[in-house]
């Protein structure tokens, strides 16, 4: 693990996982689809476990089908369906978030998030969680050519709030937002209190920081920014 020596230019967020816990949402979407099916509920932790792993693997996780066979498509538009109907319910930002935007804001320090969601699910999200501020920029896969690992996303947020990628932060939950931010060349913070798999290990993904829970990596971004 290494320090950043200087005042950030820029924060910018992974979603899901890191800036908000969604996690409740695509349980009741994963049990409600199982139950409709005859099928017995999962443990909540193993639905949580695989929340950042996106709308297909849950899909997979609840019903069975794999992607690239014949139903697959269809159920995940039925998830997203019933996702999108529950969406911004019992989402919460994780502890210690509306605070760090409004320092970063008191501090001058753009902030934003750069997701995998796409925007019909992000933007109302967002709203619905009310950040004060709301986030300097939004990028999502509606945004750029690449997702995440790639680091388009992450470079156009940095563009997005006029910062430099080398005097950014990018934290994310998953290994592939530690390699996207790492590609774009921003100091990385894994954020291992997400959406992890089991027997993954945050340790292992080369990010610059670790913050085992969200209110730790508030107190890291503010000691930064004093």
């Amino acid at each position: 693990m290494k320090s950043f020596t200087c005042q950030p230019e820029a924060v910018i967020f992974d979603l899901d996982g890191t800036l908000i816990d969604t996690a409740d949402e695509f349980i009741r979407v994963v049990q409600l689809m199982r139950s409709q099916r005859g099928l017995p509920p999962l443990p909540n932790e193993h639905v949580r476990k695989s929340v950042s792993n996106g709308s297909g693997a849950l899909v997979t996780l609840a019903v069975g089908s794999e992607p690239g066979t014949a139903d697959h498509e269809q159920l995940r538009l039925e998830f997203l369906e019933h996702y999108e109907r529950i969406l911004g319910t019992s989402a919460l930002p994780y502890q210690g978030m509306h605070t760090l935007v409004q320092q970063l804001h008191d501090a001058g320090i753009p902030w934003g998030v750069a997701t995998n969601k796409f925007r019909r699910y992000a933007e109302p999200l967002m709203r619905a969680m009310n950040f004060q501020p709301p986030a300097n920029s939004l990028v999502t896969p509606c945004d750029v050519s690449h997702a995440k690992p790639h680091p388009e996303s992450i470079l156009l947020s940095c563009h997005n709030v006029g910062a430099l990628p080398k005097n950014s932060l990018y934290i994310g939950d998953h290994k592939r937002d530690i390699e996207a931010g790492n590609a774009a060349g921003c100091f990385t913070i894994a954020a291992s209190y997400g959406y992890i798999e089991d027997g993954d290990d945050p340790a292992q993904w080369a990010a610059d920081a670790l913050a085992s829970s969200s209110e730790e990596l508030a107190d890291m971004i503010i000691r930064m920014i004093q």
